[in-house]
């Protein structure tokens, strides 16, 4: 989960891969307006997410029992229970990042509709995860392979403690 230049989807990758699940890219599950409207800039509201997180949280639901890793904002709270809706159990991984750090990042991004510009929407949007949600804060500047490790101690610790992850 994160905003966007967080690189979420880049450790959902290496995560999938480490777990050997499926990989399931969240920018794939947006409908085409949702698309439209961030490539135009224009910030996406709570309906026009509302369709997009039940694509996730379906994509959550199939994957059981076998895992997946899904790459998605999942910024407000009301957005993860819609997701835990297909998965009580999802796991929520926040790589943390400076402001100065995601724009910089926002920089060297080619090819993606999502423009810098909606990173400060995205950030006034963000509600950091809660004590009582199953999720997990990492720095977002480490190496991907630091985050994946940190990433599967914290599961395995979880895994130890009796939760399902």
């Amino acid at each position: 989960m994160g905003v966007t230049g967080s690189g979420k989807s880049t450790l959902g990758e290496a995560l999938a891969r480490a777990l050997r699940w499926q990989f399931v890219e969240g920018d794939t599950l947006h409908p085409t307006a949702n698309i439209s409207k961030m490539s135009a800039g224009i910030p996406l509201d709570d309906n026009d997410r509302r369709p997009f997180l039940a694509n996730v949280a379906k994509a959550l639901a199939e994957s059981r029992p076998r895992g997946v890793v899904v790459s998605c904002s999942a910024l407000k709270r009301s957005y993860r229970d819609q997701i835990r809706a297909g998965d009580p159990d999802a796991l929520f991984v926040l790589p943390l990042l400076s402001h100065e750090q995601l724009q910089e990042r926002l920089k060297g991004r080619a090819g993606h509709f999502m423009p810098a510009a909606l990173l400060d929407s995205q950030l006034a949007t963000l509600e950091p995860p809660s004590v009582d949600e199953l999720a997990i804060r990492i720095p977002g500047d480490e190496a991907v392979d630091a985050q994946v490790t940190r990433t599967l101690a914290i599961m395995a610790t979880h895994l130890a403690d009796g939760l399902r992850v």
